[in-house]
C-alpha cells in the first residue's frame, strides 16, 4: 500500500485557516464526547535546555484513524531561518495498521495551533471584539492573525516583539493579507491596553503579560508556553480570569500559566472551567459578560491527527504528493 509524502507547501496550500478553524472545532467535539485515546505526549530534553524531541501519538474515531507526530522543539531558532518546531506526522488507517501518509508537522503544527484558538476565540471572545494583541512576531504570530481573522471582525491590530525588526517584517507580511490597520509598539503593555483579543506566541519563560494592562471583557489565547516551569500570563491575571483549556490532563501535567498561580495557593483544581470541546457541546458555560477569560493552548496529538487525515484526503483526491511503497504488506 503506497505511503504519500507530503512537503510543508502542500500541506499549506491543503489545509486554509477557514477549513481548518471547523475541523478542530469537531475535533474538540469529537474529545469531549469520548471518541479520542490520547496518552500524554513524552518529551525527551537535550541537555542545557538546548531543545526538546517530542512524541505525540493519538486515535480519533471519527475518521478511525491512527497518528504519531515526532517533532523537535528549539526555542533558539527564534530569528534564524529555522522553524523552532520541525518534524513530521504520521498518519496510519486503523483497519491493518499501514501508513497512509508522512506530512511535514511544522507546517501542521503552525496552522492547527492557531486554528484552536480561532475555536476558542469563536467561543469565548465577546461578540463585537476586535481589537487584536499579538505578542511575539514568529510563524504561531503570523497564523493567530489569520485564526483571529476568521473567528472575529477584526478592527486593529497591534504587534511587539522584543525583536523589533521581525515584528516590522511580520506587520509588512500580514498588511498584504488583512485589510486592518497593523500597527508595531513599543511595549507589551501597548499592545495589550484596550485590546479585547490577546495573544502571547512568545518564548518566554516569564510573564509577559499583566493584569492592569488587561481590559476588563478580554479573551487571552496563551500558546506561547508548553512546560509546567514556564509561563505568559501573570498569577494576578489568570486568577481573576475564567479558565479554558484543550484537554484537562495536558494543563494539569504543562500548563505553567496555571500551574505557578496555583502552587502559589492562588486557587485550585476547580479554577479550571473545563475543555473547550465541552463548551461546544453545551456541557460547561462560557462568557456570561465581562469577564476576562483564558485559554490555555498545550496542544494536542488528536489536531495533528485531524488535520493530517483532512489533508490527506484532499491530496489524494487531488493526485498531490509524492507516492512510494515503504512497505507493510506480506510477500509470500
Amino acid at each position: 500500500m503506497p505511503t504519500r509524502i507530503l512537503t510543508q507547501q502542500q500541506v499549506t496550500e491543503l489545509l486554509p485557516m477557514a477549513d481548518c478553524v471547523d475541523l478542530m472545532d469537531q475535533t474538540l467535539r469529537t474529545l469531549a464526547r469520548g471518541g479520542a485515546v490520547l496518552p500524554l505526549r513524552t518529551m525527551l530534553r537535550l541537555p542545557e535546555g538546548r531543545g526538546i524531541l517530542g512524541s505525540m501519538p493519538s486515535y480519533l474515531d471519527p475518521p478511525d484513524a491512527i497518528g504519531l507526530k515526532a517533532i523537535t522543539v528549539f526555542p533558539g531558532n527564534e530569528g534564524t531561518r529555522f522553524d523552532s518546531h520541525q518534524g513530521v506526522v504520521l498518519l496510519f488507517e486503523a483497519k491493518y495498521g499501514s501508513l497512509s501518509a508522512i506530512l511535514d508537522a511544522s507546517s501542521v503544527t503552525a496552522i492547527r495551533t492557531a486554528a484552536v484558538s480561532g475555536v476558542a476565540t469563536r467561543a469565548l471572545a465577546a461578540s463585537d471584539a476586535g481589537d487584536v494583541a499579538i505578542i511575539g512576531s514568529g510563524v504561531q504570530a503570523q497564523t493567530h492573525l489569520d485564526a483571529m481573522a476568521v473567528a472575529r471582525r477584526l478592527r486593529r491590530v497591534r504587534i511587539f516583539s522584543r525583536h523589533r525588526a521581525n515584528a516590522e517584517k511580520f506587520a509588512v507580511s500580514a498588511r498584504t493579507r488583512h485589510a486592518v490597520p497593523i500597527e508595531v509598539v513599543a511595549s507589551a503593555e501597548a499592545a495589550i491596553r484596550e485590546a479585547d483579543i490577546i495573544c502571547t506566541v512568545t518564548s518566554a519563560r516569564t510573564p509577559v503579560v499583566e493584569r492592569a494592562w488587561v481590559a476588563a471583557g478580554a479573551h487571552i489565547n496563551a500558546v506561547g508556553s508548553s512546560v509546567a516551569a514556564n509561563r505568559e500570563i501573570d498569577s494576578d491575571t489568570v486568577t481573576v480570569a475564567r479558565v479554558y483549556a484543550d484537554r484537562r490532563e495536558s494543563i494539569m501535567a504543562e500548563g505553567g500559566d496555571f500551574l505557578i498561580p496555583k502552587a502559589e495557593g492562588r486557587f485550585g483544581d476547580d479554577h479550571l472551567v473545563g475543555e473547550v470541546g465541552e463548551l461546544l457541546e453545551g456541557r460547561i458555560p462560557g462568557r456570561t459578560g465581562r469577564e476576562i477569560t483564558l485559554f490555555k493552548s498545550l496542544g494536542i496529538a488528536i489536531e495533528d491527527l485531524a488535520a493530517a487525515h483532512f489533508v490527506n484526503e484532499r491530496a489524494q483526491a487531488r493526485g498531490i504528493g509524492v507516492l512510494l511503497d515503504i512497505g507493510g504488506l506480506r510477500h509470500d
